[in-house]
């Protein structure tokens, strides 16, 4: 397919995509499309920024339009899951683009974050799509405000995410609410074992549609690797942004806490930057994002909660602050850049504990990231080898603290108690409290995990990837 006009779809989505600039389908739009129009259900595994929405909405919106009824009272006949407020956002507008010419058509919006009250108001009177994140659309089912009989199309979309944040428990719940008849369309950045084990329980006899091979990485984007020291990394972020041509600039940390404490340093060393992330409401979310994309603000600081969620233009480096632990994550994280055809660069911060993450993403993405050594300290001794087999356990310490060079906030021994004295282990920390500072449990959330392990850099010669 090399134009819209050739799906068949109505006049009135022909005439809006015309009005929003689209002229030829991407290659998930022209797989996906004609497969979805016939009714038959697809597994699509594509990476963010490829056009997936689109793919579903348009002929979702077609099989509405020529299938025209009043839906139920609390009821909708198309459900779209999704995993953050961010993306489902961003679903409810597009399919609001797209059928701008579909009257009507009634479309809601069931995320967390917002007043539960004007969302049951708007399903009163059924509705034809509702984009929902997991958690408050049992939240709805729960008030007795929707049911979920009626559905004729359930789509869930970021997948694989949906595992990450820990809600596939809650995608089984819904599903046994759903109607067997019905069309599923499934779609996913990678599809691990157990993702693959919820599409088979999901769907019937699905098609499969794979535009690119999975994990890999947009060619578009150059990635570089700067090795440094863990407290070298706000400093390091400030000459990053001052040496670098940019535009909108995404940097991704770890936990809730530390996308604060970046914005603090920022705005100390004169940049304008934001957070955003689960302990953020709503409105604070929604307005960041507004600035983000308009461009009055340059510098976004997110945890991975929000990787998928932020579907912006113009954005021309993502900086990975804290490499993550699920190499996944770095797919999605640098996929924020290189958007719309055009070139991005991604450039990640690797301290010592973070070597076996970086082995992992380059082991997923098949490639050996350049990287620039501007470490400055002395690197940690390596442990002897009856520490190592004995750090995978409980430190049982008088104290009960990890100190020193501990796991980064990991409940793991490998570190002192909080004096100093680590009982007759090596101390690979500083005296006290110094060295790398134990994360708290209490900033991670689902999707956002604190702990890492106690990691060496290994010496590579050669250009070869990582085995």
């Amino acid at each position: 397919m090399t134009s819209f006009n050739d799906f068949g779809l109505a006049e009135p989505i022909l005439r809006a995509l015309v009005e929003e600039n689209y002229t030829t389908p991407t290659p998930i739009q022209a797989q996906t499309v004609p497969i979805v129009l016939t009714g038959r259900d697809v597994i699509g595994i594509a990476q963010t920024g490829t056009g997936k929405t689109a793919a579903f909405a348009l002929p979702i919106l077609n099989h509405l339009y020529t299938k025209r009824m009043r839906p139920e009272r609390k009821s909708c006949r198309v459900l779209v899951l999704s995993p953050t407020r961010e993306l489902s956002g961003q679903i409810a507008d597009s399919f609001r683009a797209y059928g701008r010419h579909m009257r009507p058509l009634a479309i809601e919006l069931a995320i967390g974050g917002v007043p539960i009250n004007r969302q049951i108001r708007g399903l009163a009177h059924g509705v034809e799509v509702l984009v929902a994140t997991p958690g408050r659309l049992l939240d709805l089912v729960h008030q007795r405000a929707i049911t979920l009989n009626q559905v004729e199309i359930l789509v869930l979309d970021e997948a694989d995410r949906m595992l990450d944040m820990g809600f596939i428990n809650d995608i089984r719940k819904v599903v046994a609410m759903l109607r067997k008849e019905r069309q599923t369309l499934f779609f996913s950045a990678t599809m691990p074992g157990e993702i693959t084990k919820l599409a088979d329980s999901m769907l019937t006899k699905p098609e499969r549609v794979a535009v690119t091979p999975q994990a890999s990485t947009v060619d578009r984007i150059a990635q570089r690797v700067i090795l440094t020291e863990k407290s070298a990394k706000n400093d390091l972020l400030v000459e990053t942004l001052k040496t670098e041509t940019t535009d909108r600039v995404l940097v991704f940390t770890r936990t809730k806490h530390g996308a604060d404490k970046v914005v603090r340093h920022l705005q100390k060393s004169g940049f304008g930057a934001e957070a955003i992330h689960g302990n953020k409401s709503q409105n604070q979310r929604e307005r960041v994002l507004a600035d983000f994309r308009t461009g009055k603000l340059r510098i976004l600081i997110a945890t991975d909660i929000a990787a998928r969620g932020i579907d912006v233009d113009g954005v021309s480096h993502v900086v990975n602050y804290d490499l993550p632990n699920i190499p996944e994550s770095y797919v999605h994280r640098i996929g924020r850049t290189a958007r719309a055809g055009t070139d991005g660069i991604a450039i990640s911060f690797c301290d010592h504990e973070e070597a076996a993450f970086l082995r992992d993403i380059q082991r997923m993405i098949r490639i050996t990231i350049p990287s620039v050594d501007k470490r400055t300290g002395v690197r940690p001794a390596a442990r002897p080898a009856d520490h190592h087999q004995a750090s995978n356990r409980p430190n049982r310490g008088r104290f009960g603290g990890n100190g020193g060079g501990g796991n980064g906030g990991s409940r793991n021994g490998g570190g002192g108690n909080r004096n100093g004295g680590n009982q007759g282990r090596p101390n690979r920390g500083s005296q006290g409290h110094g060295g790398n500072q134990p994360i708290p449990r209490a900033e991670a959330s689902a999707g956002e995990p604190n702990s890492i392990g106690s990691v060496s850099f290994l010496q590579r010669t050669g250009n070869r990837p990582p085995r």
